[in-house]
């Protein structure tokens, strides 16, 4: 059975619900759609294979009339109108009747005529079936999940690419024409005045044109279709990754983080029209060379050295161009990082006057990617100039040497021209080969970045089955975790253990970095222990949903993240919709109905980005009411009252006593107001538990001295 009690994701979430439960499949609702870009809080129709990939089923969206649906895989979802859907679970072609239900009410069904669903059928149906073994290995990209996150994807567009190449060979076929065409009209037009003969040539060469020309234009659009359908298929999974991805791995600078993802904006185009075209042109340079040893074998020779001290060239500045793409990349990710920091920090950079060291560094930065960049055009240009010039010099000797066999009879004046040509044409994929080497090294140094970071493993598996809790008791408990940040020689935590008990109200106090926050992160699951586990319920927190973990947690923490929107936006977020009196009782008790009724917005009351348009004890009331707002059974609150004036913690810590009965509530402060919310404080110190017990026992040890671990 699914447990649902959430509005969230909209009638086709609704509609996949039924269907897992019709088909057997426990689910829960919160990971299904966790991280997906739904609309409007909405599961859309082009995200739908998504979600349905999650709960293991096979999905497909088809146009369909009414009298072409396939009973077989029914229940079935139908889009109607106005952005509705709706269930079919039977049809009956001779009655014409069909037995529906709404995804609100899917247990209930009715009997409805034909023509009324027709009148509401937007003539898209979602065929929806339990997966098969071979398709369990899949993603919803259907990729098998052993393929590389990258080359997987281009293998399944090989169909495209396919075409590509079929058109690259028929574009080269007919690239012989003209040099043919030219050949035979010198050679026996010319000489024998065949006038009608040219005007058929002529008829020919024109038909081979426009076959060219539309080949030519197919072959760009396949390959900008495949450029775009891999393009989407990747960003999706580089987004997905970095939300997914366990924060121990997260890079320190953000800048350079971001610079990393950013750089899949050179691998997309190093994969673009231009490279693909140049590829797939560089095998017939064989063909050209061979149709040229059939008409003069000699003429070939300064062909193949040409071709030869093209590739030559290339490959000696290679070298330089992968040190100083590699060089460019890390200056750029540098200045990036500088940036961000920069814009994330100006206020801080003004009140501390540290502007200047900031425009040293940023210049200096800034001078080294103009110094990379400049060389790595040098090296390019040097490249295209030197193949161009190459080109130019083989079209000279071909010339050259023509003219001495045209004079011994060995060659005719047409077969000269023919040749001229197919020189030009042989050697051009030479060149452009040569001129992508520059691009070619920095999408490959922007692959590699981007590879490691695909590689780092996701927080949960998607794959393992879990344990389905959609609502927790609330128990917490420690046993001998032991654990120590990513980049940090001392531990955090040293084989901590506790047993918190369900609605049981425990106070953290400890000194400045001992590892009270640390506890909750764990608590979160965004972190894992090194040693030791830490158990819900009395089970292993790797073994539930985060997505349901954290449904069934409130959060506060010491760093507040505000996000671009508004006052309502920042508070609701993806929790479950709720009743006007609940978003009411919750701005009652944070606080935040003070800031509401004094700003003529209210709710909607933009906060900008991370906030900034409200001050540092207002971010802290949002932050409250967005933990309190899914009526949480766990409350984790790390110093939720340091910016606010004392009336109002005051008002606050009445509140949430009223409000936390019945709730595990862990607080970490250190106002001591706020302990008259607690039973029993847990004293921690340099990551070690050193005391805990019921308060008025703990506090009176703190008061003589006896625990040092405070303040």
């Amino acid at each position: 059975m699914i447990l649902n009690n959430s509005n969230t994701g909209g009638p086709l979430f609704e509609a996949l619900l039924y269907i897992c439960e019709f088909h057997h499949h426990a689910v829960s609702p919160a990971a299904l759609i966790s991280g997906l870009p739904l609309q409007n809080n909405q599961l859309s129709p082009a995200v739908f294979s998504r979600a349905a990939d999650r709960a293991k089923l096979a999905s497909k969206i088809l146009q369909r009339p009414l009298t072409e649906l396939n009973s077989a895989l029914f229940p079935a979802i139908l889009l109607l109108k106005d952005n509705k859907a709706c269930l079919i679970h039977n049809i009956d072609y001779k009655t014409k009747q069909a037995v529906i239900s709404y995804p609100e009410l899917a247990q209930s069904v009715s009997t409805i005529t034909l023509d009324d669903i027709d009148t509401m059928y937007a003539g898209t149906v979602l065929y929806v079936r339990p997966k098969t073994d071979a398709e369990e290995k899949t993603n919803h990209f259907k990729l098998a999940a052993h393929l590389h996150w990258f080359w997987g994807v281009i293998k399944q567009n090989t169909s495209l690419y396919r075409d590509v190449l079929l058109a690259a060979v028929l574009v080269n076929l007919f690239a012989l024409s003209m040099p043919m065409f030219v050949m035979n009209v010198y050679d026996r037009v010319v000489p024998n005045l065949a006038t009608h003969t040219l005007w058929i040539l002529a008829s020919g060469i024109t038909l081979v044109l426009v076959a060219d020309l539309v080949l030519k234009l197919l072959r760009h659009h396949f390959v900008d279709l495949a450029a775009s359908k891999t393009d989407v298929m990747l960003s999706s999974a580089i987004m997905d990754k970095v939300l997914s991805m366990q924060l121990k791995y997260r890079p320190t600078s953000t800048g350079s983080f971001a610079s990393i993802v950013q750089s899949f904006e050179s691998v997309r185009s190093f994969i673009g029209s231009l490279t693909i075209v140049a590829l797939a042109d560089l095998p017939f340079v064989l063909l050209y060379c061979i149709v040229i040893a059939l008409i003069s074998l000699p003429l070939l020779a300064p062909i193949v050295v040409g071709a030869m001290i093209s590739l030559l060239f290339a490959y000696f500045a290679q070298k330089k161009l992968k040190f100083l793409s590699d060089e460019s990349a890390k200056s750029v990710a540098e200045r990036n990082a500088t940036l961000i920091e920069a814009i994330g920090s100006l206020e801080a950079a003004k009140s501390s006057n540290v502007k200047s060291d900031i425009q040293h560094n940023w210049e200096q930065l800034s001078l080294s990617c103009a110094h990379n960049s400049a060389k790595m055009r040098s090296v390019s240009a040097s490249v295209s100039n030197v193949t161009g010039f190459i080109q130019q010099l083989a079209g000279v000797a071909v010339i050259v040497t023509g003219v001495y066999l045209l004079i011994d009879g060995n060659l005719t004046q047409g077969s000269l021209i023919a040749v001229f040509l197919l020189s030009s044409r042989a050697l051009a994929p030479v060149s452009q080969a040569a001129g992508l080497l520059a691009q070619f090294h920095y999408a490959s140094s922007a692959f590699d970045n981007l590879n490691v970071l695909m590689e780092y493993p996701s927080e949960q598996d998607a794959a393992r089955k879990t344990i389905d809790k959609p609502v927790l008791q609330g128990k917490i408990e420690f046993k001998r975790v032991s654990f120590t940040y990513p980049d940090s020689d001392l531990p955090s935590l040293q084989n901590v253990s506790f047993s918190i008990e369900p609605g049981e109200h425990v106070a953290i106090l400890g000194r400045n970095g001992s590892g009270k926050s640390t506890l909750e992160k764990l608590i979160l699951g965004l972190y894992q222990p090194n040693e030791g586990q830490v158990l819900l319920d009395g089970i292993d927190i790797n073994q539930l949903d985060l997505h349901q973990v954290r449904n069934n947690v409130g959060y506060v923490p010491q760093d507040i993240t505000l996000f671009r929107g508004s006052l309502r936006y920042n508070i609701e977020l993806a929790a479950p919709a709720k009743s006007a009196e609940h978003f009411l009782n919750i701005c009652n008790i944070s606080g935040l109905n003070h800031l509401i009724s004094q700003h003529p917005a209210g709710f909607e009351m933009q906060v900008g980005e991370k906030g900034q348009n409200l001050s540092g004890g207002q971010k802290q009331i949002v932050a409250i009411a967005r933990a309190l707002f899914n009526d949480p059974p766990i409350l984790l609150l790390d110093e939720p009252t340091a910016a606010l004036d004392h009336s109002s913690e005051d008002a606050f810590r009445r509140q949430l006593g009223g409000y936390a009965k019945g709730k595990t509530l862990l607080l970490i402060t250190h106002r001591s107001p706020l302990l008259t919310l607690a039973n029993r404080i847990i004293v921690i110190d340099n990551g070690k538990i050193i005391a805990d017990g019921p308060k008025d026992t703990v506090m009176e040890a703190l008061r003589q001295g006896r625990i040092m671990g405070t303040t």
